[in-house]
């Protein structure tokens, strides 16, 4: 090495050692103290008419070139015929299938080609059709949405492709046991007739009785234009989307609406196992749950702080006894599914096959729990998480736009998102405590078990839970599918 190159490293190990020696030592005794939480501003939104009624939802973002427009059809599974399940979301699914004399191939090739991306979907209440564009390639982009939307030529072979398709998944999903268990607990607590304890997607009989004609006549009676609203977010005006909109646009006609009330459905009245046999399963998974609440209820705020603090983050108190202190899963929690009518209360796990009964236990032992008192530090962290991640919901225009559809859509203020944080904040400790009490109910549980029988019905019946009900996998999804003329 040489003399100048020795100095050097020398005048370096003298200089690292005195910074070293000033430099104060990191306090590591406690976390670091969260700043102020912020609140979430965004632009305004801008609200105007189409010629034919159609409303329009406008929320400028100029920071990225692009595009997401969204148009919302207030129809969904909730309008399938109990003989037809299935038919709104393959009516959705053929729209893009082809459309003004374009095969699916020539209408792919054609978005691609602007560098954009259409789809379609149904979901319970509400159906989609989904564009993102290159602000550049805007009008043309709106000109192929409308003629998904306007002329689809629903092409009998796409029809049979997809009902080929669905009816592989059908078979599929005899191995899934997460979907066996779903698919269980739906008919369990809302009954099979219910319009959210059916299958949306369709069951055999329905899906080889889906004719053409079907989805024609779902369409004309849907997909109306007083039965449509737009919702459209980014680098675009009101000046500029306008004439795009109404000149591809204009020719849709309204109808008659055909609005589905979803009954109420009925409280699960008592705490009841229905176990499902899958012999050989190495684990078991769990449904656990009940009848929920309705969106709008006064007591939304005060049950999300709840549920954070249940079930509903990494450091929730399921997740921390089941996988952080018990080490029987990967992963637990629980949530609540919002809907115009009452939803869904679920909490959820895959646990190890020989401690499917001790799981049972913590999980009914975190729900009384939670009908005390929280901790202060507890309560604040879990209004901490909510707050912080709420923001992290709009960051891309497409979830922007799905927030505003459900703005819309549950009638909620204005100002909705920019108090929401503000809203978690506020949330009394003794609010959280009431909700609990008031929503969480032990007592009448719906606990789904996906499982090896043999293994686990044992230690089950040990508990005295509640009466064990037996069934097998068809008994849940059905006979598997006769493929053989499919092929």
């Amino acid at each position: 090495m040489g003399k100048y190159l020795k100095m050097l490293l020398s005048s370096l190990l003298v200089f690292a050692g005195m910074t070293n020696g000033f430099a104060q030592k990191p306090d590591r005794s406690a976390p670091p103290e969260l700043g102020p939480v912020a609140s979430l501003n965004l632009p305004p939104l801008q609200q105007f008419v189409l010629k034919n009624g159609i409303q329009v939802y406008l929320m400028e973002k100029h920071n990225v070139p692009l595009v997401q427009v969204n148009l919302h059809i207030g129809c969904g599974s909730v309008n399938d015929p109990a003989d037809k399940l299935g038919l709104a979301s393959l009516t959705m699914d053929l729209l893009n299938e082809g459309a003004a004399g374009k095969d699916a191939l020539a209408l792919s090739d054609a978005i691609d080609f602007l560098g954009a991306n259409l789809s379609t979907s149904a979901g319970l209440h509400s159906s989609e059709v989904s564009l993102n564009t290159p602000v550049s390639k805007m009008g043309a982009a709106l000109a192929l949405m409308a003629d998904v939307t306007l002329r689809p030529d629903f092409p009998e072979n796409e029809l049979k492709r997809i009902v080929k398709q669905r009816l592989n998944g059908l078979v599929q999903n005899h191995d899934q046991p997460g979907t066996i268990a779903t698919h269980m607990f739906n008919k369990t607590i809302f009954g099979e007739t219910h319009p959210y304890g059916r299958s949306t997607s369709g069951d055999e009989k329905s899906l080889r009785s889906v004719k053409i004609n079907d989805l024609t006549d779902f369409y004309k009676n849907n997909l109306i234009a007083n039965n449509a609203v737009f919702i459209v977010v980014g680098d675009v005006t009101q000046k500029q989307l306008l004439p795009l909109l109404e000149k591809n646009f204009s020719a849709w006609k309204k109808g008659t609406l055909n609005k589905v009330e979803v009954p109420t459905a009925q409280q699960v009245e008592k705490r009841t196992i229905f176990l499902v046999d899958k012999p050989g399963s190495a684990q078991s998974v769990l449904r656990i749950g009940h009848v929920g609440v309705k969106r709008k209820t006064a007591d939304y705020f005060a049950l999300r702080v709840m549920n954070t603090i249940l079930g509903g983050s990494f450091a929730a108190r399921l997740n921390s006894n089941l996988r952080e202190d018990k080490g029987y899963t990967y992963g637990a929690g629980s949530q609540w599914d919002y809907r115009p009518t009452e939803g869904r209360f679920l909490a959820y796990s895959n646990v190890q096959t020989d401690v499917t009964d001790k799981a049972i236990v913590e999980f009914m032992k975190e729900f009384k729990s939670i009908h005390q008192p929280i901790p202060a530090d507890e309560l604040q962290r879990g209004k901490n998480y909510d707050a912080l991640g709420y923001p992290g919901n709009f960051e891309t225009n497409a979830a922007i736009a799905g927030a505003i559809h459900n703005m819309i859509f549950y009638g909620l203020p204005a100002d909705y998102f920019n108090v929401y944080v503000e809203n978690i904040l506020k949330v009394p400790a003794m609010d959280v405590a009431k909700v609990a009490q008031k929503y969480v109910l032990p007592e009448q549980m719906a606990i789904v078990i996906v499982g090896d029988r043999e293994k686990i019905e044992p230690g089950l019946k040990a508990l005295n839970l509640g009466e064990i009900k037996h069934f097998s996998i068809e008994d849940v999804l059905g006979k598997l599918p006769d493929l053989s003329d499919l092929n």
